[in-house]
Order: C-alpha cells, then structure tokens, then sequence
C-alpha cells in the first residue's frame, strides 16, 4: 500500500515561507537542511508531527513559475488545509495581517475559505461539516 509522505507547493522565497507558514498559519519545521543552493525545508501540522509533511519548494524552474503564476493569475488554490472552525481560524488569521479572497462560504456540505500565502499561492481552507 502507497502512502502519501510529503507533498509539496512552489514557493517565491524560502525564508518568506518559512516564516509566514510556521509564524502565521502555525505549522511546525520538521526538516531544514541545504539542498545545493537552496534547502529541503518540510513542515507538519503542530498536534501530528507525524503525518504528511509539506515540503516548501523554491520555484526557481521557469515551468514551476509559470505553473504558479498561472494559478494565481486565474484565482486556484494551489492546496487545501483542513480546518476544525472555518470562522474561528479566518478571523484568526485576519488579525495576524492575512489577506483572503474569499470569505468562508457555504458550499453544499463544506465551507471553504481562500487566502494568499505572500509567496505566490492562493491556499484553500475547509471546514467539513
């Protein structure tokens, strides 16, 4: 059986995202080690240092750019995080400066939520109700 271990999003600057993923969002490092100019950097959520890690990944390939720009140019998340209480965490991280372009909104069964990581990507919150 497969199992999913690290998944990854193109990011415009390391230091940057590191910093507004552990910072502001409240993801926790687990890896930070050099990888030739630039460095393997994984995140966990902070209860579940053991699940799935999101490696941040320099976008420095002209088709990871384009790739990134394209999604954010048509509004795309490029991810999706899962959240317990849509309202509580959007009006968390609105007072910690971040900017949505979607305002938690019923869809269906979910509610969903879309913000701007500052590194070039559109991220999706949901709440599965």
């Amino acid at each position: 059986m497969l199992n999913i271990i690290i998944t990854s999003i193109f990011v415009e600057d390391q230091d940057k995202a590191l910093k507004f993923y552990t910072e502001t969002l409240g993801f926790m490092k687990k890896h930070d080690v050099p990888s030739g100019a630039h460095r393997w950097i994984t995140l966990v959520s902070s209860d579940k240092e053991e699940a799935t890690e999101l490696l941040l990944e320099p976008n420095v390939h002209p088709a990871a750019k384009e790739y990134q720009q394209k999604l954010m140019d048509d509004g795309i998340p490029v991810t999706m995080f899962g959240v317990a209480d849509i309202q509580k965490e959007y009006n968390r991280l609105v007072e910690k400066g971040v900017r949505f372009t979607m305002a938690p909104t019923k869809m269906g069964e979910i509610q969903i939520a879309v913000f701007n990581d500052t590194c070039g990507n559109l991220i999706q919150i949901i709440q599965q109700v």
